[in-house]
C-alpha cells in the first residue's frame, strides 16, 4: 500500500502532460530543473490557467519569477482552484496587493549583515545565504526582494568572503545555511561548503534549509547522501505544508538524509486556505514522524510584501496547537512561531490552559478539555 496521503501520481513517475517522459529522466533532478514551469504558455498548458491566474502572472512577473517543477506541477488537482499546491507555486491575484505593513524585508536580514549574505540576528546564530535558486518559487516566500533575482547570486567570491566573516566571529555557535535553496548547488560545491563551515573551531552546529524534499525530492540522491554522511551534527530543516505534498517520492527524500546521520524538523507556514484545518496539520505531522522528520515550528506567515493573503488570524496558531494536543504525541506538536518583524527574532506563542487560580492553586484543562487541580510551591522570594 503507498503511503502517500493524497499525491495525483503515488508511484512517482511521471503523469500527466509529462506521461510520456521516460521513467529515469523524471527521477532526474537535473532534468527537472531544466524543465520547470517558467512561462505562461507552459503553465496553461499543465495546468490550465484561469483569467485571474494568467493576469496575476503577467501582473506579477516583474516582482517575482514564477518556476515549478515538473513533478510538484504534477501533484496539482486538475480543476481545482483551492488545490492546496496550486496555491502555493502559482500566481494569484491577491498577491498583486501590498499592504502599508507589509515589508520588502520583513525580518531585517540586511541590516543585520556582517558580510555579503551572512545576517548575524542572534548572539549565536548567524544565516548564510549561498544562492538565490530554487526549484519552485513559493508564491508566500519571505524573500522575495532576493529569491529568483540573479542579481542576488552569491559569487565565490562572496562566500569566501561569508565564511572568513563567520570565522572571525566567535561567538557564532550555530550556521544556517540557506538560500533560495542549498542543495540548488552542485553536490561538490555544496559539501566543500559545508566541510569549510565545520571546519571552523567555534561553529558547533550546521543547518541546512532545503524544501527540496518537497518540490524535487529526485535531489535527495544516494551520492549527495554519502557526502553528508561526512557532516557532523547536520540538521537539515525541510519545509513541508500540506499532506497533498506528502509522497513516496518525499518520503524517500526524508529517509535518505535520515539514514546519512541527518537530524531532520519540518518549518511549516501556516497559510489561509492552505493547511489552517487542524486535520491537515494531524494528518501531515503524523506522516512527518512516520519518516523520522520532527515538527519543529508552524511558522506565521511573515510580514512580506503581497503575501498578505496567506496570513490568518494568531488565533487560528493557537487554535491548531490546542487541537493536536492530546491526539498525537508532543514531538508532533510544533512550536507556534511569529517570526517579529524588524528583527525582533522568533517569540513562541500558545494556548492558554489555565482555567483560573486561587492562591497557589491552578486549575489547568488538558487536551481534552478535563480540568485539573494543581498546587504549585510557596515562593521562596
Amino acid at each position: 500500500m503507498s503511503d502517500a496521503l493524497s499525491p495525483v501520481n503515488p508511484t512517482g513517475g511521471p503523469a500527466g502532460p509529462w506521461s510520456g517522459v521516460p521513467v529515469d529522466l523524471w527521477n532526474s533532478w537535473r532534468w527537472q530543473q531544466a524543465n520547470r514551469l517558467r512561462r505562461i504558455d507552459e503553465l496553461d498548458a499543465a495546468l490550465a490557467l484561469s483569467p485571474d491566474e494568467r493576469r496575476a502572472f503577467t501582473e506579477s512577473s516583474a516582482r517575482f519569477d514564477v518556476a515549478i517543477t515538473p513533478y510538484y506541477a504534477s501533484l496539482v488537482r486538475p480543476g481545482d482552484p483551492a488545490c492546496p499546491i496550486r496555491r502555493q507555486a502559482v500566481p494569484q491575484p491577491e498577491e498583486l496587493f501590498t499592504s502599508p505593513d507589509e515589508l520588502a524585508d520583513p525580518l531585517a536580514e540586511e541590516r543585520h549583515l556582517i558580510a555579503p549574505g551572512v545576517t548575524h540576528r542572534y548572539p549565536d546564530r548567524a544565516l548564510f545565504y549561498v544562492t538565490h535558486n530554487c526549484p519552485v518559487y513559493c508564491r508566500h516566500c519571505t524573500r522575495k526582494r532576493k529569491v529568483a533575482d540573479p542579481a542576488t547570486a552569491a559569487s565565490l567570491g562572496e562566500l569566501d568572503a561569508g565564511i572568513a566573516a563567520i570565522a572571525a566571529t566567535p561567538a557564532i555557535r550555530d550556521v544556517i545555511v540557506s538560500g533560495g535553496d542549498p542543495l540548488t548547488l552542485a553536490d561538490d560545491r555544496l559539501i566543500d561548503l559545508l566541510r569549510r563551515l565545520s571546519a571552523i573551531p567555534h561553529v558547533e552546529v550546521l543547518r541546512l534549509g532545503t524544501r527540496n524534499p518537497v518540490t524535487l525530492p529526485q535531489r535527495v540522491t544516494p551520492a549527495l547522501c554519502e557526502q553528508l554522511k561526512t557532516i557532523r551534527p547536520l540538521y537539515v530543516h525541510t519545509h513541508f505544508n500540506h499532506p497533498a505534498e506528502c509522497t513516496d517520492a518525499a518520503a524517500a527524500a526524508l529517509e535518505m538524509l535520515a539514514d546519512a546521520g541527518c537530524v531532520l524538523g519540518n518549518q511549516m507556514v501556516l497559510l489561509r486556505g492552505v493547511n489552517d484545518d487542524a486535520e491537515a496539520v494531524l494528518a501531515l505531522n503524523r506522516w512527518l514522524l512516520r519518516h523520522r522528520c520532527r515538527p519543529y515550528y508552524m511558522l506565521q506567515a511573515d510580514m512580506a510584501e503581497g503575501i498578505g493573503h496567506f496570513r490568518t488570524p494568531l488565533a487560528t496558531g493557537r487554535a491548531l496547537v490546542d487541537s493536536l494536543r492530546g491526539r498525537i504525541g508532543g514531538m508532533g506538536v510544533p512550536q507556534f512561531v511569529v517570526d517579529l518583524p524588524g528583527g525582533g527574532g522568533k517569540i513562541a506563542l500558545t494556548p492558554d490552559y489555565e482555567v483560573r487560580r486561587e492562591g497557589n492553586t491552578h486549575w489547568f484543562r488538558n487536551g481534552t478539555g478535563d480540568v485539573f487541580r494543581f498546587v504549585d510551591v510557596a515562593s521562596t522570594e
